[in-house]
């Protein structure tokens, strides 16, 4: 079997990346990818927070007028079915902290350690994964469904209630997949690698890096 003539040149570039200096540089722009994540999340969960609380302290405003105010009798009780649940999703919207500012000030309070970074983002990312989980949208299903049957059996309008009930999932669910997710995708950025080389298996993860002057991958393990 021929051997490989190229086999020389990937060990040199595989001793060069392993080297202290290329390790410390790739750590140093990993943790650097991790704050600057953290602090887009903390930009974004703010943004989250209060544009949705805006929302719903507007539709809580409309639907009390309308609840004393509309001319026609159904439109009196949807609002007054409406001033519940605005009143319960602008509640739940401003009790809910969002991970990632405290997670940002954690990081930066921190002594720059890569392998806390790691599990500080880890942490985050499986919040974020929990914040879109099925479970997540138990809250909103039974407030929409018990909504939609206040309108379909209390008033006796079934279609009503069906499009309440639709609209009402339809804006939650807006509401969970705009909330940050900048850890994840942080994490995502490192995929698994491994690297064989006769009877020597290295495991480990690489990422590419794209800044405005440069153009590489970085490898851990």
């Amino acid at each position: 079997m021929p051997r490989c003539r190229f086999l020389p040149f990937v060990c040199a570039a595989l001793m060069l990346l392993a080297s202290p200096l290329a390790l410390a540089q790739s750590s140093e722009r990993e943790y650097q990818a991790y704050e600057d994540a953290l602090a887009r999340g903390e930009r974004q969960a703010n943004l989250w927070r209060y544009g949705w609380a805006g929302v719903y302290a507007t539709s809580l405003a409309f639907n009390t007028y309308q609840a004393s105010e509309a001319d026609d009798r159904d439109d009196r009780y949807d609002a007054r079915v409406g001033v519940m649940k605005s009143a319960l999703a602008l509640a739940g919207t401003l009790m809910d902290r969002q991970p990632h500012p405290a997670a940002y000030r954690e990081l930066r309070e921190g002594d720059g350690d890569i392998e806390s970074a790691r599990r500080l983002l880890h942490e985050v990312a499986e919040e974020e994964r929990q914040r879109r989980s099925l479970e997540a949208r138990l809250g909103s299903l039974a407030i929409n469904a018990a909504s939609g049957l206040l309108i379909a059996v209390g008033d006796g309008r079934e279609r009503d209630g069906a499009i309440n009930f639709a609209t009402g999932m339809l804006i939650s669910e807006l509401q969970l997949q705009t909330q940050p997710r900048q850890a994840s995708v942080a994490i995502n950025r490192f995929k698994p690698a491994r690297v064989s080389l006769g009877d020597v298996h290295l495991k480990g993860e690489y990422a590419f890096l794209v800044s405005p002057n440069q153009v590489g991958v970085a490898l851990r393990y």
